[in-house]
């Protein structure tokens, strides 16, 4: 007896349609992987919301603790089950540099709402060939105002390393990344110059010889958690911390804190396409959708980080953006870390500065 056999056109038709109503239902569903917490439901009211009502697509929301181990086991064993994840960018250099990520064609970009096309309306940097970068997260410096009444306060990045004016502990994040850069700035190195003076000995011996001067008053924290809690307790005077947890100690627990914007340090983050996803065309549309100058805006309204298209400034709140990374007049001396640079000299300096740390 024949191993084939006839099936009726009747069955057939049944099969393709059923078929095609399972591709259909796949492609109007998008799987989006975050970090949950506020961060996520600020992405969920300023995008996901918006792009449902928009195009009738389901949207699965997945949390995740970062990096690229998940995105890297599915893409190898090819069985992708992400759509758009939302990743730092030195996670997107890296994975994008291995492969893991979809390739991205900035000119599907619109231009921003005041006519401004979408390579000038995004802030340098942006824009990679494999994601789009929508907010900026900053490590500031912040001080606790009780701890100065009736004193000078710190105002300018170069007050982190006077002593004389400013007595008392400091705390900073345990790692080379930012502190090397700010060590060089305060100490009269120009913006562009300092990751060429870095590459160099001279120029780490000159960083590392800045940390120097305050070394004995520093205090190293490993979490975001920690530098708020050090200023409310005043263990320290003046403190490296994410924007964001300053602004929500202010806002919501009453805290006397200010932010010193002056060279912040700047990192994106922003959606990737993990390889092989199979709803790209979606996922490429929610980028391109999310990445607008009101949606942008939107997301300020419950996290206080910047947009990156600068024509969401204006659609801003004025009480919002004052508390923003990339408002007027706050990211006027911003350093934006550079990432690519990291990823060739992470590994060496990572080395030397806990050597330093232990000598």
């Amino acid at each position: 007896m024949s191993k084939f056999h006839l099936v009726p056109t009747s069955m057939m038709l049944t099969a393709v349609s059923a078929s095609l109503a399972f591709n259909a239902v796949a492609e109007d569903k998008l799987t989006v992987v975050s970090w949950g917490g506020a961060f996520t439901k600020s992405q969920v009211e300023a995008y996901h919301k918006p792009f449902i009502a928009s195009t009738g697509t389901t949207i699965v929301s997945e949390d995740f603790s970062g990096g690229l181990a998940e995105i890297k086991a599915q893409v190898e064993a090819n069985n992708v089950r992400w759509d758009l994840v939302s990743l730092d960018k030195p996670d997107i250099v890296r994975g994008c540099a291995e492969g893991l990520l979809e390739p991205f064609d900035p000119s599907m970009l619109p231009k921003g709402e005041d006519g401004t096309p979408a390579e000038k309306d995004f802030i340098d940097g942006a824009i990679h060939e494999c994601a789009v970068n929508t907010i900026v997260v900053s490590t500031i410096l912040a001080v606790n105002q009780e701890a100065f009444k009736g004193k000078a306060m710190p105002s300018k990045l170069v007050d982190l390393f006077d002593l004389e004016n400013f007595p008392g502990r400091r705390a900073l994040q345990k790692q080379p990344q930012g502190n090397l850069e700010w060590a060089l700035l305060a100490d009269g190195v120009e913006p562009g110059e300092v990751y060429e003076l870095l590459e160099t000995e001279e120029g780490r011996a000159r960083a590392f010889a800045k940390l120097d001067t305050i070394k004995e008053q520093v205090l190293w924290w490993t979490t975001g958690a920690q530098p708020p809690q050090m200023l409310a307790d005043k263990e320290v005077v003046i403190a490296s911390a994410f924007n964001g947890r300053i602004h929500n100690a202010a806002k919501d627990e009453g805290q006397p804190f200010k932010i010193i914007w002056d060279r912040q340090i700047g990192y994106m983050n922003g959606w990737a396409i993990p390889k092989g996803s199979k709803n790209k065309q979606k996922a490429l549309d929610f980028i391109v959708f999310s990445s607008g100058t009101t949606p942008l805006a939107e997301q300020a309204k419950y996290v206080a980080y910047g947009p990156t298209r600068k024509s969401s400034s204006a659609k801003v709140a004025p009480d919002i953006l004052a508390s923003l990374p990339t408002a007027p007049g706050n990211f006027d001396t911003a350093f934006l870390i550079n990432d690519e640079w990291w990823s060739d000299y992470a590994d060496e300096l990572n080395e030397e500065f806990n050597t330093w740390l232990l000598n």
